[in-house]
């Protein structure tokens, strides 16, 4: 698929991460602070509402307090339909609607979506092969049955923030100097882990294969999962992460939608064991985005959403099997994407090999987890011919820790 030209003269570069073949979903608000839920389109915003009349759905699914939720609602079909005409308003030759445009740089972005619930996986293969080195040998670095399930553990949906939210460094209990003795502290081993966040655009009661699965998803964004690597070491064991993975999850502000993705879509690796029947795949429900990390401008990482082992569709597959029921607006964290190369590493911990191989910043500077005032930054996007399909940068800057909550 080649560039489709759109009148909005900005979305036509091949350098604009948000072209007509894009249309991302998201909130935002301007100087009167209302928020309203917008599309990207080169470097503006098209105000939905200001259109409203030239879109298949009601007045309340475009002035939805939740954000994006309310078209989640219609169904597929519905979702089709509205980008559709969305197309065919702004392509090369419609009728223009600069009133309806808001410039990006003077526009702030909010959460695009109500998070129903969260689940963070651990299914990228290079990560969970790379920690599991490090602390179990190499050996022993993957568990028996990680080939054969995306692991996962459920998040805090009250904690996904929208990138530009700064973070402050948590407290908590890390391991003391006796092993069976904890102390009291901020942690000092907090990092980043580089994810694509799914969208659950179309509940379910019951198990579903893996291509309702697929069918189900709304769309993707960036996602980084913070982490205290400290407080995890002392918590996790046996039921894994807890307080260590609550502080924050950063999301990009722009809802890359299925139907844009579909050009790049591509297979998961090979096998080293065959999956269960229901979980099995079926076809390319993998994508190929580049993915990269940078540290207060400087890129440390790269890699691509190609390397997961396993897709979101098997991901949301695999959770509904005991009859868990999903919500639209549930998002999946895909787990850490890395690659097989130490600069294809998704995360500080992997980067500083466990803060035993320090990084060489630009500047002379050494980091092995993030400092105070550090700004991380998560990019990516899906290259095509003459165009990209970005989702904004996911970024967040960590702040020093509060005064002890608990001091007298």
């Amino acid at each position: 698929m080649t560039l489709t030209r759109s009148w909005v003269t900005s979305a036509n570069s091949a350098k604009t991460p948000f072209p007509l073949n894009n249309l991302p979903y998201g909130v935002f608000s301007i100087n009167d602070g209302a928020r309203r839920l917008g599309v990207a389109i080169g470097d503006q915003i098209l105000d939905v509402v200001q259109t409203a009349d030239q879109l298949p759905v009601d007045q309340g699914v475009l002035t939805d307090p939740r954000g994006w939720n309310g078209l989640m609602d219609l169904g597929s079909d519905s979702w089709s339909s509205f980008r559709a005409a969305l197309v065919t308003l702004l392509k090369d030759g419609a009728t223009e609607h600069p009133d309806a445009l808001v410039p990006q740089a003077g526009a702030q972005m909010h959460m695009p979506f109500a998070v129903s619930e969260y689940t963070d996986f651990y299914a990228g293969k290079h990560h969970a092969t790379n920690v599991g080195t490090m602390f179990r040998g190499a050996e022993n670095a993957l568990p028996p049955n990680w080939l054969h399930i995306p692991i996962g553990y459920n998040g805090r949906a009250s904690s996904v923030v929208v990138s530009g939210t700064d973070i402050q460094r948590p407290w908590g209990q890390l391991k003391g100097p006796n092993e069976d003795t904890p102390r009291w502290g901020p942690s000092q081993r907090f990092d980043i882990e580089l994810e694509m966040g799914a969208i659950v655009g179309h509940p379910s009661n019951g198990p579903i294969s893996v291509d309702q699965a697929d069918a189900n998803i709304f769309g993707y964004v960036l996602l980084n999962d913070w982490s205290a690597r400290d407080i995890q070491a002392w918590e996790y064991q046996p039921l894994g992460p807890f307080q260590a993975k609550a502080t924050a999850t950063s999301i990009s502000p722009w809802i890359v939608t299925k139907e844009a993705l579909d050009p790049f879509r591509c297979a998961t690796p090979a096998r080293e064991k065959d999956l269960l029947p229901h979980l099995r795949d079926t076809g390319p429900m993998l994508y190929d985005v580049a993915l990269s990390v940078s540290l207060n401008g400087e890129t440390i990482a790269h890699t691509n959403y190609n390397e997961m082992y396993y897709s979101a569709a098997q991901q949301l597959a695999h959770h509904t099997t005991s009859g868990c029921p999903m919500r639209v607006g549930d998002l999946l964290g895909s787990g850490t994407i890395s690659g097989p190369e130490k600069e294809n590493r998704g995360s500080l911990l992997e980067l500083s090999w466990g803060g035993k191989e320090p990084m060489t910043l630009a500047s002379g500077a050494t980091r092995s987890f993030i400092e105070d005032g550090d700004t991380l930054a998560l990019h990516g996007a899906a290259k095509g011919d003459g165009y990209q399909i970005g989702f904004g940068d996911c970024t967040g800057t960590l702040l020093p820790a509060a005064k002890d909550p608990f001091a007298q």
